[in-house]
Parts: C-alpha cells; structure tokens; sequence
C-alpha cells in the first residue's frame, strides 16, 4: 500500500489485518519507495496480487504510478482511494488499468467489498461515485 499519511496506512493495515486471508507485505509514503518495494518483492518471489494506493501519493501521483506498475507487473491488480468525485477523475482512475476507485471518505464501510470484487476479477467503483453518474448515462 502506498499513501502519504503514516496514520491512514497504520489504520488499513489494522483494517486489513483482521481479514484472516489478507496480509500487508509492504508499504510505501510515496511512489518511487512503492516501485523500490515492489521490485524487491519481485525479486524475492513475493509480488502482491494488489497494491491499494493514494490519488495523490507523492512524487508521481496515482495515475503515473498506476500506469508504471501495469507496465512492469501487469498482473498486480490496483485499488486507488481518492477524494475525487468527478467523473474525468474516475475516467483516468480506469484509463490507466486500475482495477477499482474507492471515495477515502468510505473506506471505512467499502474497503473489503471493494478488495474482494477485484480479488475476485471485478472492476470496484464506489457506489456513490456511480449513483452521481447514474442520470447521466455516463
């Protein structure tokens, strides 16, 4: 996982944690430690199944970074949290191969739904988000 805040990471880790078949194997304040991460990882044989990461995760933001480790390890499945609400944020978010957006503001009540449809295969987009959306046939 990868954010910026010492406090939110500690707080999903915990979250995480009480999830028997989850485990946290790195974490990262910003991009370029995340990238480092997941190469020694991959060296070591222990790539993640999915990186959970920040809209604005220091140094190259979560769209560039998304975009580099879709390049490098394709079969790493993304979830981003942001607090963005706007459909061109979201429209990036899926443009660049990650597998789901998550509104920070309900992580709380949405994060395991949201890993355990992309662990399952499925695109993970906050029900607010697509309930916004929704009159507008987007």
């Amino acid at each position: 996982m990868a954010d910026r805040h010492t406090l939110f990471r500690e707080a999903l880790k915990r979250a995480l944690s009480e999830v028997g078949e989850l485990a946290v194997v790195g974490e990262a304040g910003d991009s370029s430690n995340l990238l480092n991460l997941l190469r020694r990882l991959n060296l070591d044989q222990q790539i993640p199944q999915l990186v959970i990461l920040d809209l604005s995760v220091p140094v190259l933001g979560g769209i560039e970074i998304t975009r580099q480790i879709k390049g490098v390890f394709p079969e790493i499945k993304v979830l981003i949290l942001g607090m963005h609400k706007d459909k061109e944020c979201l429209d990036c978010v899926l443009g660049v191969g990650a597998e789901g957006y998550l509104l920070k503001q309900n992580a709380n009540t949405e994060l395991f739904s949201a890993v355990e449809r992309i662990k399952q295969g499925g695109i993970y987009v906050s029900p607010a988000m697509t309930r916004k959306f929704e009159d507008n046939l987007w």
